[in-house]
């Protein structure tokens, strides 16, 4: 994953571009494979870190931080810390994340139509 340095000309075009078309907005929120696949398990109810984990077999726990962090910051996953030994968190859909549910079902159904088409 190669980050784009903020001072540079894609990145001040990336940005310009989100600010004018709310669908490269939203495909920037939600874009990548893992924020999609880690918003459809937590529309399924609160789940764990390591419950996570799990489901996503292929994703390093870095990278699952990374995306859980990225999904806060934009209000889509609310993350719960319980005071107890040993910590408990617990990550769910915020309001906001709910409303992608119908989003992420037709991309669902769009990648079962077209995805054996190649």
């Amino acid at each position: 994953m190669s980050a784009v340095k903020e001072t540079s000309t894609n990145f001040a075009n990336k940005q310009a571009l989100a600010e004018e078309c709310p669908e490269v907005y939203a495909a920037n929120t939600i874009g990548g494979q893992w924020a999609l696949v880690i918003c459809s398990w937590l529309m399924k109810g609160k789940l764990r870190f390591g419950e996570l984990k799990r489901l996503l077999p292929n994703i390093t726990e870095r990278m699952l931080t990374l995306q859980l962090r990225k999904l806060e910051a934009k209000k889509i996953v609310k993350r719960t810390v319980y005071a107890e030994v040993p910590p408990r968190v617990e990550y769910e859909l915020t309001p906001i994340g709910y409303e992608l549910e119908p989003v992420i079902k037709q991309l669902e159904k769009w990648g079962e139509k077209h995805k054996n088409l190649r």
